[in-house]
């Protein structure tokens, strides 16, 4: 009796973990954009991240999203919203427990936006892939001038 081979794409790492990013960004509780991170090191997740408002602090889905009724544009005024970006979640996830970051790379939904750049700068991550781009030209600038690789998949 011959065996019958199964053919199917086994998808590459990057594939692999940006399909991560998007799953866990589909718990994201922010009205205009749901992003999801993981941060990997080795092949191995450390941590993951989606955005949404602080843990005990109602969501945008219950209460509303302030920058939408500011008419705030994307990428812009970061500092005027509930949530917390998705990389900030995965570096505080990781912080709570105890876990260097430091020489990980991070699969994202999207481009981090300038201030997640700079947080990741500094926690010492050495590449970011991303699935989509985001309107911050000054994340990108300080990403390249730390020498932080970022590859658009």
């Amino acid at each position: 009796m011959k065996k019958k081979t199964v053919t199917r794409k086994r998808p590459s790492w990057d594939e692999y973990f940006l399909e991560m990013a998007s799953l866990v960004a589909k718990r994201s509780t922010c009205l205009r954009r749901s992003v999801g991170s993981v941060i990997v090191k080795e092949k191995r997740i450390l941590a993951t991240g989606y955005n949404g408002a602080p843990s005990g602090l109602k969501h945008c889905v219950e209460i509303g999203c302030i920058r939408q009724q500011m008419k705030i544009p994307s990428g812009e005024r970061h500092e005027l919203c509930r949530a917390l970006h998705a990389e900030q979640n995965a570096l505080i996830q990781a912080c709570l427990h105890g876990i260097s970051v430091k020489g990980a790379v991070l699969y994202a939904t999207n481009q981090p936006c300038v201030i997640c750049a700079k947080m990741l700068i500094n926690a010492g991550i050495k590449e970011i892939v991303i699935a989509e781009g985001y309107p911050d030209k000054m994340a990108l600038s300080f990403l390249k001038q730390a020498k932080i690789k970022i590859r658009k998949i």
